[in-house]
């Protein structure tokens, strides 16, 4: 494929720079330019520097550009405060993008179409600048999605106003969301006002927005898109997930292709070759999830009680994991369980010792949960993820959600309990059943016919009948 033709569409996707945000929409990108589209990533300069490139996937066929958070030097670590890197990233981001556009204007493929994450609303004012096609991008599960976007039209209020506490919503689509159960956006909004505020923004734009993609499929929340069929533009286009785990449409994508840690994976896979069929653990709790010691000690010690092989990635272990317990799990191919800094989770999830996902339940982990049909236990932090953890145990029958106690800590017990009821209790045959039903559905999703396959030909086809009559 000759990416350089003036009669190709050109797609630059913008992403916000943490790797939950990265993965989805580098995954994207390939895939537009699996159907003869030139695709071009766009990030800070920053995580380009940072990111481990996988040359043997179709990340080659992805184009990298830099764009500035005025930050270059080091990324968000180097502001005062989220408010500030915010508002720098609006400021240089803008000017740097516009940049990018001018100097892709001056080749053969200028650019005919912006992805951009629902982080980053301050794209939308550079896309309509140039009169190019933008399409926004949403990392959350549609349902998430529907809460901010019925609080904005008035649906909905804040579940705390003025001291009193809402104990439950109740929308159609969506299950009956306790306090505990919400996005932490909503249930807390004072505690992450600047997030908030960009989601908020996001979606007071959304009816202005011609093409609104969701990373998720439509069969995973039918009832929700029913109900929301009117109300917003939003077509489901995953999971982005690397097609070498469902459709394998696209030759040699066996991952991401684009990492900020550097994976162990010869190593976690080499002991994993070890253990027999669906006994392992796999723990988890994704690239920005902070556990306070008492919660790491805690699910150390559940593991340990739950008697079975476990592979944890954990940064900092000799840190954060007491000595006892490091002693006690052994070393080498034999020992009871290995801590890691870093793998590749989706060549973990896949190995077939692998039985129990122990996850944070945010989007990605949990789309990849589903995806390669592993049960999961729930332990989620912030944001999205208790909202993803009800929906993991109770709508999709896939896992168990660990409770929290009094303090916010989900105590060894608990861990020990909800492990064991995935893994072997009454549930764990039904809940095994449900995951492959799901990854069924996933897998029927996003190949040829499906129906994100058939919205994402649907952008495809439009951006090149545009250029043709440009």
């Amino acid at each position: 494929m000759n990416q350089g033709r003036g009669n190709v569409p050109h797609v630059v996707v913008v992403t916000y720079p943490a790797q939950g945000h990265i993965n989805p929409l580098l995954q994207f990108a390939k895939i537009l330019a699996s159907k003869g589209l030139k695709a071009t990533l766009a990030t800070t300069h920053y995580t380009l520097k940072s990111i481990t490139t996988n040359t043997t996937t179709t990340t080659t066929a992805v184009g990298f550009e830099p764009i500035s958070d005025g930050y270059d030097g080091g990324g968000f670590e180097l502001a005062s405060s989220l408010e500030a890197y915010l508002e720098s990233f609006r400021a240089m981001g803008s000017k740097t993008l516009t940049e990018l556009i001018m100097k892709f204007s001056e080749t053969d493929c200028p650019v005919t179409c912006v992805v951009y994450d629902c982080m980053l609303t301050w794209v939308i004012d550079v896309v309509r600048q140039f009169g190019i096609v933008g399409v926004v991008f949403m990392t959350n599960s549609a349902s998430v999605c529907s809460l901010y976007c019925r609080l904005n039209r008035g649906e909905l209020s804040f579940p705390v106003e003025k001291g009193k506490v809402i104990s439950t919503i109740k929308m159609s689509g969506l299950p009956p969301l306790g306090f505990s159960e919400m996005p932490s956006f909503l249930a807390q909004p004072g505690d992450l006002s600047p997030y908030l505020a960009l989601i908020m923004e996001m979606f007071q734009l959304l009816d202005g927005i011609d093409w609104a993609f969701c990373n998720s499929f439509q069969e995973l929340e039918t009832e929700l898109m029913e109900a929301m069929v009117g109300l917003w533009p939003l077509k489901m286009v995953g999971p982005m997930v690397p097609s070498a785990y469902l459709d394998q449409q696209i030759k040699g994508d066996t991952s991401y292709g684009a990492s900020l840690w550097k994976p162990t994976s010869y190593k976690c896979l080499r002991w994993l070759d070890t253990k027999p069929q669906h006994a392992v653990i796999y723990v988890s709790f994704g690239s920005m999830a902070s556990l306070s010691a008492k919660q790491v000690e805690e699910i150390a010690w559940g593991l340990k009680s739950i008697q079975r092989p476990f592979l944890w990635v954990l940064k900092e272990p000799e840190k954060k994991l007491p000595k006892e317990f490091l002693s006690s799990i052994g070393e080498g191919e034999t020992e009871a369980g290995i801590v890691v800094t870093w793998c590749d989770q989706l060549e973990v999830l896949a190995h077939q010792a692998v039985g129990c996902f122990l996850t944070h339940c945010g989007w990605n982990s949990t789309l990849e949960g589903l995806s390669l049909a592993v049960p999961m236990v729930g332990v989620p932090q912030w944001s999205d993820q208790p909202m993803n953890a009800k929906f993991v145990e109770e709508v999709w029958g896939v896992g168990v959600w660990a409770k929290r106690n009094d303090e916010g800590i989900v105590m060894r017990g608990e861990i020990e309990r909800s492990v064991r009821e995935v893994m072997g209790g009454e549930k764990s045959g039904e809940i095994k059943r449900n995951a492959l039903k799901w990854r069924e559905a996933a897998v029927k999703a996003i190949s040829t016919g499906g129906t994100s396959y058939k919205n994402i030909d649907g952008l495809v086809e439009f951006l090149k009948a545009e250029k043709n009559r440009g």
